[in-house]
């Protein structure tokens, strides 16, 4: 019999160094609820994960010796003293967290900033961290590695002096070299996911944008909102050399530096019309909050392949506490996400998921019949990245959910033929051979 594996809690000083705690063994939380990891809900932290510290927050363990809950509010003297702050993982893409870091969130004293807080700690038998998390998506091309600054600012730059009048390419030179975004570095590799970004405007204003945020809102936004809308022109020129030539291309409307590109409906259609006219190869995506359905009826019949709609519940009550819609309602997008099936699309779930709230019976039971009824092909699991408490209060909810992987587990026995996942996917990858048994995936492929 294997032996069970001693995980011990992370603690941080006032500078940042993390220690493990060497009497208080992990908690997590789901939703507000202190809660005990189990096996199935922790793995080695992948690489390309990060720690960082949760600033005025004391973590929660359990004691070593009488398994009760402690809040550690100050280091001991032989660490240096001071305040204890809590640490959180940023889990590499292709990773779903199944708890949150247990803390004491109530004495912070500013709301966090837009990251996707996970519970880690230290393995004592084996001398890494472990996350609470699970693998959702076997695609590997989005790991760090793959993405070398000092190789791709040459190209970039070479690219934005060969078209130096679209306005795109100079944005786009913007979120990869500035942002960091890793679909805007693949149009410059020349390879894989590129974006087009096209709508300076949304309809709706979401608690976590990381695009717009205004003056009492939570924090400052993650980047600059695109300030244009690219004319068809410059989208086609960034989008058919990707479609004819790049590795696995996709193009991708609806990105994090915009607002919703569902409110550039007539230019995306007569883009992708022309991108159509030009090449048939590649992928077609369209993300979306899917506000307006005569709008995926046009664009479906422009030609795009799939679809991915953001939604973070499929309850109304927790989806218009989020993204506080402006002008069109929760009825509007159900109704998108079956008209796109219809449509003959790729239809997935941008689905923004918070251990408490994606977790519960309730949520689990809507979505499933959303999923039947939809005939919806797969559900991105996405962590939504936002103050664990601030979200929580926004929601209204209370209580704990069964847990994550539970969900995903319950998900996939009910509904083989769903697919999880993380990215967007080629067309010749829609349905790759054995998706239905594809489930769970290991954590190190």
């Amino acid at each position: 019999m294997a032996k069970k594996k001693t995980i011990l809690a992370l603690v941080a000083d006032e500078n940042g160094e993390v220690f493990e705690h060497p009497d208080l063994l992990l908690a997590g939380m789901n939703g507000m609820s202190i809660c005990r990891p189990q096996e199935d809900e922790l793995i080695p932290l992948p690489a390309g994960s990060r720690l960082f510290t949760i600033p005025g927050t004391p973590p929660i363990g359990y004691d070593l010796k009488t398994g009760q809950e402690r809040t550690v509010t100050e280091l001991p003297h032989s660490w240096g003293g001071g305040a204890a702050q809590a640490v959180s993982a940023f889990v590499t893409p292709a990773f779903t967290r199944t708890l949150l870091p247990a803390a004491d969130y109530a004495a912070k004293k500013v709301d966090l900033t837009l990251w996707s807080y996970t519970a880690v700690g230290w393995c004592v038998e084996e001398e890494r961290f472990y996350v609470a998390a699970t693998r959702v998506d076997r695609n590997q091309q989005w790991q760090s590695e793959h993405f070398d600054d000092r190789q791709l600012e040459p190209l970039v730059r070479a690219r934005v002096a060969a078209q130096p009048d679209n306005r795109l390419i100079d944005q786009l030179s913007r979120c990869a070299l500035d942002y960091h975004c890793f679909a805007a570095k693949n149009l410059f590799f020349g390879r894989w996911e590129a974006p087009l970004p096209c709508s300076p405007t949304c309809n709706a204003a979401c608690v976590g944008c990381i695009s717009e945020q205004g003056e009492n809102e939570c924090c400052p936004a993650s980047q600059e909102r695109l300030t244009f809308v690219p004319t068809v022109q410059e989208l086609c020129e960034v989008a058919i050399p990707h479609l004819k030539s790049a590795e696995n291309a996709i193009v991708s409307f609806g990105q994090g530096c915009e607002g919703d590109p569902i409110l550039q409906a007539d230019t995306i259609c007569d883009a992708v019309r022309q991108m159509r006219s030009a090449t048939a190869r590649g992928t077609i995506n369209f993300n979306s909050n899917a506000s307006i359905p005569a709008a995926i009826d046009s664009l479906s019949k422009a030609g795009i392949d799939s679809i991915r709609v953001s939604i973070n519940s499929v309850q109304e009550r927790f989806y218009n506490a989020y993204y506080r819609p402006r002008g069109y309602t929760f009825a509007n997008v159900i109704d998108s996400i079956h008209r796109a099936k219809d449509n003959g699309l790729f239809t997935m779930l941008n689905y923004l998921v918070f251990p408490g709230i994606n977790d519960r019976e309730d949520e689990i039971e809507a979505l499933l019949k959303l999923v039947d009824s939809a005939k919806i092909d797969l559900i991105q699991m996405r962590n939504l990245a936002i103050d664990p408490l601030l979200y929580w209060q926004k929601m209204g909810a209370d209580g704990p959910g069964i847990g994550m992987k539970k969900m995903f587990d319950r998900i996939k026995e009910e509904v083989p033929r769903i697919q999880f996942g993380y990215f967007n996917r080629t067309k010749e990858n829609f349905y790759p051979d054995g998706f239905e048994n594809d489930w769970p995936l290991p954590a190190e492929l």
